[in-house]
């Protein structure tokens, strides 16, 4: 009982780090933009579609994959995920044209389909009974550490160190290696008696997509957040703000995460449908500050939207993986969660390329503007629906006493 124990506890915690390594593989050229923007004099478009390229190959592997780990087991397909994420990190490394940096964004892109859904149902799988808050939590914590150290590391290593375009994709590269060793090590997980047939059309049950629908949305908004950080939050930094330092808007962007994890405790303590409600309400708050900042050129309310708005991402992706964790069957979570994650990544990316085509036609300001709007819209149809389901229950609660 206790080496069980033991090794759940193993497997909870690298399937943390391989959640992770998501978020710091889509964040590790966050920081790097705006010199591949310099050297290679890349447009607004072509920078977003290299952006883009990236959720877009994530949602065609979720589609083609879903649920492959709920009958190869989540060890495995995780496995394969870091793989693949590892050699799209190397070709950015080596890159020397658009055409490196596009195919390795693809490579990224398989590697997070792949190892997302599974690596978060695999939390819940190995947090135990009843451990789906907890499970949640550290999802959320993991991301925050992920996406922070991606951007503090290209940051510090852009200002001060040789090779700014190579050297932090080089660290990582050596810590995924560390990271598919480790993975290893975990008890294989194949379930017994499952289906042959490893692929399957990928599906939500009928049981669960009322509640699927609601979830997806609240990820897709929380994800929305990542188009206006990732894609183009390091030139929204030195454009529109006018701070010329890399390091000081790595740090201004990572506050974003650390607000991200700070806020992830206390999601845990709300429920899952009021953490949505919450998150809507700090998040489009974090929206109007962003749109201050770039009006006024301010650096504070640059930060404070960093800051609010990774709260609100942390209340919003809890709340939306909080409802599938405690909703859906095991036999279905990780196919769940990867079609959830399929729907908040394929908006993103064409999110990005239409901002990227404006920024190009209009000017970056306008685009960030729009971003903004869109996250507030659907911030605001997420408090509508939200406390139209909280007061639905609670007749229905009501009725039953």
């Amino acid at each position: 009982m206790k080496t069980e124990s033991l090794s759940a506890r193993y497997a909870f915690w690298i399937s943390a780090a391989v959640v992770a390594h998501t978020l710091w593989t889509s964040a590790a050229p966050a920081m790097i933009y705006p010199l591949y923007a310099a050297q290679w004099h890349l447009s607004f478009t072509l920078v977003t579609v290299i952006f883009a390229v990236y959720p877009l190959t994530v949602v065609v592997t979720m589609l083609l994959f879903a649920g492959l780990s709920d009958r190869a087991g989540r060890k495995y397909v995780m496995l394969a995920g870091l793989l693949s994420s590892a050699a799209g990190v190397l070709m950015f490394a080596a890159a020397d044209s658009v055409a490196v940096l596009l195919a390795g964004r693809v490579m990224m892109g398989i590697g997070v389909g792949l190892s997302a859904g599974p690596s978060a149902a695999a939390l819940v799988d190995y947090a135990g009974q009843g451990g789906s808050a907890r499970a949640g939590a550290v999802t959320l914590g993991a991301q925050s550490v992920g996406f922070a150290a991606a951007l503090l590391l290209a940051g510090a290593l852009v200002t001060w160190a040789p090779a700014p375009t190579r050297l932090s994709f080089y660290v990582l590269f050596a810590l995924l290696i560390v990271l598919i060793v480790l993975c290893l090590f975990i008890p294989g997980d194949r379930p017994v008696g499952m289906p042959s047939r490893l692929l399957a059309r990928p599906d939500v049950p009928v049981y669960l997509r009322h509640t699927f629908i609601y979830a997806a949305l609240a990820v897709t908004g929380a994800y929305t957040h990542g188009v206006l950080i990732s894609s183009v939050g390091a030139q929204i930094a030195r454009s529109l703000i006018g701070s010329p330092s890399p390091w000081i808007n790595s740090v201004a962007l990572a506050l974003f995460p650390v607000a991200l994890g700070i806020a992830g405790s206390l999601a845990r303590k709300i429920e899952a449908r009021r953490s949505v409600i919450t998150g809507s309400i700090v998040s489009a708050t974090g929206m109007v500050s962003l749109c201050i900042s770039v009006s006024e050129h301010s650096l504070v309310f640059f930060i404070s939207a960093s800051l609010i708005s990774g709260a609100g991402y942390a209340f919003m992706t809890f709340g939306g993986l909080g409802l599938i964790a405690r909703e859906a069957r095991q036999s279905d979570r990780g196919s769940a969660m990867s079609m959830l994650f399929v729907f908040a990544y394929l908006f993103t990316g064409g999110l990005a390329v239409f901002l990227g085509k404006m920024a190009t036609q209009l000017n970056l300001a306008v685009a960030v503007f729009t971003g903004a709007l869109i996250l507030i819209f659907i911030c605001a149809v997420l408090i509508i629906l939200g406390l139209f389901q909280l007061r639905s229950t609670n007749r229905l609660s009501a009725a039953d006493i």
